[in-house]
């Protein structure tokens, strides 16, 4: 790796201001909220813990610092493709950044550990088993080091929906690294998970930050799970055709089918899994990431510290987990800033298939508890008929006054129901037929269905035989799915999908208690949301993909993704301000000095051009 020809573009870079470095590196004028005062936290030689949203600028938090103090700032990064991502943003800013890990040969690994001895590196990205290995520790003593920032610092927490177990060594910068500043930095952690990870990493004493976690930019959107394959077709023909985006799903059969119908209907879609050859996951991380259109189908395999800014869409065909793996996943849409929907349905079997998973996990009971909360406020959120972005925001301690008027039930306030009669007939199907049966058997039994099953096992003798004939099947299914949700009845832990009461059920069963269900919404064709919103910015469609032309010559010149040279948010400034020279090209949000020297003359080109045509 040239280091020579980065360093030269930085002379002086350690003897700036942290402002200095924003404006001159970075092309920005101001620190977003909380990015000063950690900055000024580090630079001062203190600890910090920092919790910032996706998209909220983690990242300047310790890049900043590490060319401001004198030595090199080691980062460490959980995934080769995420260092190497940024790696390489750093170098087209003309910072001198490397990374170590396993894609390099014996001589490039050698060049990169002795320009780090030399000085010639600023910001040095490694693996937490790397950093670990004896060979590095001995290395790192001999060099001189700015700065330690952990990234993705949940890894850390066994309470973390990533846990990596490699993370847990690292407080060993705490014991022989102790004059050295360190900043763990993550995205999501509820209050146990910030303790765990201020007390594995020795941060209890250091500053924490914590920033509003809102992203109001994503409209979060949640529906019952009909025909989850067409649903999905809909919302992306309707509203994000065309448009970069993630499709979560539980297994990877389910992985492949969903790529494969998606690319039926002639979209970009490519699968991700952890099944799949690492070369052809390498090979589809990199199409995302550099072109344009791509939809990525993927387990939780796929995203971690996925730097792409204009995904437009995130959309889940399976429940996740936890709300910790929700934020943190949805967080993946909209990371420049523009309007972008998280979207997911989900149905009875989600509920079921989760809570049959982690009751039959090997976990202690400890363990099962927490994670049975956890699932439990993932499902209130899906069943809410309140603001859900209040919701999200209060289980991470972050307080919104006022309902978002961004999310489907702002939008389309949901109905509610007396649904007391209802379920005390459904408690009962489950308990005169044995509890010993699925959903789909006690719905036939309810509705007074003759068939050769329910004749078998003679349950047309039953009370609650056809008192259900009322309510269609759809409508039973959303009681049971709340019924199960709410913890009133359970999937058998067998894995056999009957369902069972609870002890929790007894006044509903008793009618000591009115229950106010939640009334599904018909299913419609959603309007044109987050595209057209983006979208209505561009007044000069083709003046756009001009520079958008423009962006990707250079981008394939470099071997860098697209947004690697300008974010579509710098792009949007260019082209409403069109700038006549390089002086007033420098003063548009995102262009640093670097990057006006390399690229200033090609984008002024681009817009003379067009300037002349419409002339």
């Amino acid at each position: 790796m040239d280091f020579e020809n980065l360093s030269s573009e930085q002379p002086d870079a350690n003897l700036a201001s942290p402002e200095a470095i924003l404006h001159r590196v970075f092309g920005y004028d101001t620190f977003r909220p909380l990015q000063g005062e950690v900055i000024q936290e580090i630079v001062a030689g203190g600890n910090a813990l920092v919790l910032m949203p996706t998209g909220g600028g983690k990242s300047l938090c310790y890049q900043v610092p590490a060319l401001v103090r004198p030595g090199t700032g080691i980062i460490i990064s959980p995934l080769i493709a995420l260092m190497q991502d940024q790696v390489a943003a750093l170098q087209q800013l003309g910072v001198r950044a490397a990374f170590l890990n396993s894609t390099m040969d014996y001589q490039q690994a050698r060049d990169t550990e002795n320009a780090l001895l030399t000085g010639e590196i600023d910001l040095l990205y490694c693996a937490p088993e790397r950093l670990l290995q004896p060979r590095t520790l001995d290395l790192l003593h001999q060099a001189s080091v700015s700065l330690f920032a952990i990234d993705e610092a949940h890894c850390v927490s066994q309470w973390g929906h990533d846990f990596r177990s490699d993370y847990l060594g690292l407080d060993i910068l705490a014991r022989d690294f102790a004059q050295v500043p360190r900043i763990a930095l993550t995205a999501t952690a509820d209050e146990r998970t910030r303790r765990e990870i201020a007390e594995r990493l020795s941060l209890v004493d250091a500053r924490h930050f914590v920033s509003g976690f809102d992203r109001p930019n994503i409209q979060y959107r949640i529906a019952p799970k009909t025909n989850a394959n067409k649903q999905l077709l809909d919302f992306i023909k309707v509203e994000h055709e065309g448009d970069s985006g993630i499709v979560y799903c539980l297994s990877r059969n389910k992985v492949e089918a969903t790529a494969k119908l998606l690319q039926g209907k002639g979209h970009e879609a490519l699968p991700y899994h952890a099944g799949l050859p690492a070369e052809q996951r390498a090979q589809h991380q990199e199409r995302f990431l550099r072109e344009d259109g791509v939809i990525i189908v993927a387990t939780i395999a796929f995203g971690m510290g996925i730097d792409k800014p204009d995904v437009r869409f995130v959309a889940h065909l399976d429940l996740p987990k936890s709300l910790e793996a929700y934020y943190q996943e949805t967080g993946r849409a909209g990371r420049d800033g523009n309007p972008s929907t998280a979207w997911m349905v989900y149905g009875l079997q989600d509920v079921i298939k989760l809570r049959q998973m982690l009751e039959g996990s090997a976990a202690n009971d400890h363990f099962k508890r927490v994670e049975r909360q956890k699932l439990d406020a993932m499902l209130g959120l899906c069943e809410i008929t309140s603001c859900r972005r209040q919701a999200l925001l209060r289980y991470f301690g972050d307080v919104m006054e006022q309902p978002c008027g961004n999310c489907d039930t702002c939008i389309t306030p949901p109905q509610t129901w007396d649904g007391t009669i209802a379920v005390q007939k459904a408690l009962s199907c489950v308990f005169r037929t044995g509890q010993r049966f699925g959903v789909s058997y006690l719905i036939d039994v309810l509705r007074g269905s003759d068939n050769e099953r329910i004749r078998q096992f003679g349950h047309q003798a039953v009370s609650t035989y056809g008192i259900g004939g009322d309510l269609s099947v759809t409508d039973w299914k959303s009681v049971f799915r709340q019924l199960v949700a709410n913890g009133y009845l359970r999937a058998d832990p067998e894995g056999y999908g009957a369902l069972q009461l609870t002890e929790t059920c007894r006044p509903l069963l008793k009618g000591e208690v009115q229950v106010d269900l939640r009334q599904d919404p018909v299913a419609k064709k959603t309007s044109a949301g987050g595209k057209a919103r983006v979208r209505d910015r561009i007044t000069d469609p083709t003046g756009w993909e001009a520079l958008r032309a423009c962006r990707k010559a250079l981008a394939d010149e470099q071997g860098v993704p697209p947004y690697v040279i300008f974010h579509d948010t710098t792009l949007f400034d260019i082209l409403e301000q069109r700038p006549a020279s390089l002086a007033q090209l420098a003063d548009i949000n995102g262009v640093g000095r670097a990057k006006l020297e390399r690229y200033g003359e090609a984008f002024l080109s681009a817009l003379a051009e067009l300037d002349a045509a419409s002339a």
